[in-house]
């Protein structure tokens, strides 16, 4: 038996995925049962790409590099309108009126995108906010979200905290050959009635994650 069969039996035995695999998959933290449920996921969500065509919502989680879905959203709306795309910005809005499963067409503009949770503070449903975590409840689904690109947009100046969005819970990442952190993928500007430095100091932060 080689040092890497040997490894990988090892990785195997204590539910960890082997590094050989690791290399060259998703970025996760989750031990191998899970990683191999969440692979088949990812796996099925692609394959129905490919059957049926594109999705009228995507399950962010799902890619492999989401900054790249971002940006080729921005694209196709710039070459519609025939615009440049640094001209272009996304504005977030959530539905927290529906869920993922009611949506029946793709929108006009944009996408829907769901499978984000929150850490360290929750979405007020009667409020449409960020709010306050339950006790004993650290993360908590956030809504369908709807990423619309808008031409020359202004970003609102209070009414919002700046989440940071990551693809996993350590919030640590490499700089890949992009120029783009291999965890950190886009800050949410989501609603919120409390100060920007009160969330900060509650070190909230909005992640990529399907199970934990």
């Amino acid at each position: 038996m080689t040092d890497e069969l040997e490894q990988l039996a090892s990785c195997m035995f204590n539910n960890t995925v082997p590094p050989s695999w690791a290399s060259v998959g998703f970025l996760s933290m989750k031990p191998l049962a899970s990683w191999i449920n969440d692979c088949n996921d990812r796996i099925d969500f692609l394959e129905g790409w490919i059957a049926t065509g594109t999705p009228i919502k995507f399950w962010f989680s799902g890619f492999f590099f989401p900054q790249a879905f971002l940006t080729g959203t921005l694209q196709n709306f710039a070459r519609k309108n025939q615009i440049p795309i640094d001209r272009v910005s996304f504005t977030y809005v959530l539905n927290d009126h529906m869920s993922h499963e009611d949506i029946k067409e793709r929108p006009d503009d944009g996408v829907y995108v769901y499978g984000l949770f929150l850490e360290g503070c929750k979405w007020d449903y009667k409020e449409h906010c960020l709010a306050e975590s339950d006790p004993k409840k650290l993360f908590q689904e956030v809504p369908l979200l709807h990423l619309i690109p808008e031409i020359d947009r202004k970003k609102p100046d209070s009414g919002i905290y700046i989440t940071p969005t990551y693809r996993v819970l350590s919030r640590q990442g490499t700089l890949s050959t992009t120029g783009h952190s291999t965890n950190f993928v886009i800050n949410l500007e989501l609603p919120s009635r409390h100060p920007q430095a009160k969330w900060i100091l509650a070190g909230v932060a909005c992640f990529l994650a399907l199970r934990f």
